[in-house]
């Protein structure tokens, strides 16, 4: 096998990776001000579709990280842009927030409950039962059903609430169909990132906390993957799992002198 390029580019996970339960995780500030000053194109990936880039820039911004928001690639973009290049200007009864909302929006997207090309379910803090059985009622209608993300459950402080995965669950079993689900471990994410910045798979690194998303995603889309242990895997779990990452460091403090 041929030696992989040097990295000209990042690709980096938020939860676990950059920040825990709301808080900086040690060297994360340094390891962003070194992507700025050094050039080098990145994006900041996140399943979560409730919020839009300049939302999530700001809470990244309360928690101590400057990141901006077209330095932000969330998995309800990711879908607009996926629904944009299969169905141009196309329609949407959309189950989520302004994170999922705007980006359709802004992809020439119609939103409707009339006679929709697509049920498009993300991840709302107020599930509506009202809602969900307008959209089983399209998809058995003949709509095509896409979700953003699998996740099943998504972390409160109260404890784990149930998300887009679970709830998608709920419709296939009432109609008999499958989402396609866009974002991680959809490599179709880490593709769609990719565009976003010119970036190619061979000098493109992908840095995540779960072996599950993150370094599969990475790994099957081509990319130099690599495992922080600050979020959900950890160093003891890595062989369980039938591939591995390119590499494995404690935390992003450990990538600052590879920028």
């Amino acid at each position: 096998m041929s030696e992989r390029k040097p990295i000209e580019c990042w690709l980096s996970d938020m939860d676990g990776v950059l920040v825990h339960e709301g808080q900086p995780v040690p060297g994360a500030d340094e390891f962003i001000k070194r992507l700025e000053a050094s050039g080098k194109r990145f994006l900041v990936l996140t399943n979560n579709s409730i919020y839009t880039p300049r939302d999530l820039s700001v809470r990244l911004r309360s928690a101590g990280l400057e990141v901006p928001p077209e330095a932000i690639w969330t998995s309800a973009m990711a879908t607009a842009d996926f629904l944009s290049a299969q169905r141009p200007e196309g329609s949407a009864y959309v189950i989520g927030e302004s994170g999922l909302t705007t980006a359709l929006h802004e992809a020439g997207y119609v939103l409707t409950d009339l006679n929709p090309d697509y049920v498009v379910l993300g991840e709302t803090r107020t599930y509506s039962f009202s809602h969900i059985t307008r959209a089983i009622r399209l998809i058995e209608n003949g709509a095509r059903f896409i979700a953003t993300n699998p996740d099943a459950v998504g972390p409160s402080h109260e404890g784990n609430l149930p998300a887009c995965g679970a709830v998608a669950a709920m419709i296939t079993k009432a109609t008999g169909v499958d989402p396609y689900f866009v974002g991680k471990p959809n490599p179709m994410m880490m593709r769609s990132a990719l565009n976003r910045i010119d970036a190619h798979s061979e000098s493109t690194a992908m840095i995540g906390d779960r072996m599950d998303t993150d370094v599969v995603c990475g790994m099957e889309a081509g990319l130099h993957t690599i495992l922080v242990l600050t979020g959900v895997s950890k160093a003891d779990q890595i062989d369980r799992w039938p591939y591995r990452p390119s590499q494995v460091v404690n935390s992003v403090a450990d990538l600052v002198d590879l920028v």
